[in-house]
């Protein structure tokens, strides 16, 4: 099978007791590239990967030195370019949400569901309504609660900002409204959204969440405020 290239990332980050980054990057065509981030979740010795995001030799030893790739997991219907890769390469099982039509590979072996099953312990995963496609969110109960988010909900606050995003994309994004900040994207809400009226009550659900760190597919990590950063975000877009 073709696998599509590996691009420039970083090797795993530790950001929290058996959680981990990968800062890589998306190229969609000749001129731009920006940035895509792979969430690890380690329990017993086994590791799930996030929206993952395909590494090199060097990267994948050290993500083998962490654990067992025993899982992957598609949180959003845009980052599933590089499923397969990992599906193949360990006979990983893959989860992901039914009804996608971006990437429809690998088969399925566990559906997600809001509120349903998921490869750790000590987490609770968050579904959207009103979507063209499904997504959704993974809220870790540990530390002072993460949350692991998809496209629609991004942050560049942090430093340093856009990892591995070339010049001229680093010039783009903040005139489409990818600043830096936690936002929800308007290129989002625009492709992605039947309602915008129901997406609005669907985010206001996910305020229920007790979190105070964010870790999202594109961006960087928001170590501390991340609640307070989402409800400004969720004001910014509905106001």
């Amino acid at each position: 099978m073709n696998y599509p290239d590996v691009l420039p990332h970083d090797l795993p980050r530790k950001i929290a007791k058996d959680l981990y980054v990968v800062h890589g990057c998306v190229k969609p065509n000749a001129i731009i590239r920006f940035t895509r981030n792979m969430s690890i979740v380690r329990e017993n010795g086994q590791l799930t990967l996030i929206n993952p995001v395909r590494m090199d030799d060097t990267g994948l030893l050290a993500l083998e030195e962490l654990g067992e790739v025993a899982h992957i997991l598609r949180l959003g219907p845009g980052h599933g370019m590089d499923d397969p890769f990992y599906v193949d390469r360990y006979n990983a099982d893959f989860w992901s949400f039914e009804g996608g039509i971006t990437y429809t590979t690998p088969v399925i072996k566990y559906v997600l569901s809001d509120g349903g099953a998921l490869p750790f312990s000590n987490a609770e995963l968050f579904a959207f309504n009103h979507l063209n496609e499904p997504e959704g969110a993974i809220l870790l109960k540990r530390s002072t609660g993460i949350l692991l988010t998809c496209d629609a909900i991004q942050s560049y606050s942090e430093f340093p900002h856009m990892p591995h995003t070339n010049w001229l994309a680093r010039r783009i994004l903040p005139l489409i409204g990818f600043s830096r900040e936690t936002l929800i994207s308007k290129m989002w809400m625009k492709l992605s959204v039947k309602d915008p009226g129901g997406i609005r009550t669907e985010f206001e659900r996910l305020l229920s969440l007790d979190f105070d760190q964010l870790l999202s597919a594109h961006g960087t990590f928001v170590p501390k405020n991340a609640h307070a950063k989402v409800e400004e975000a969720i004001y910014k877009m509905f106001q």
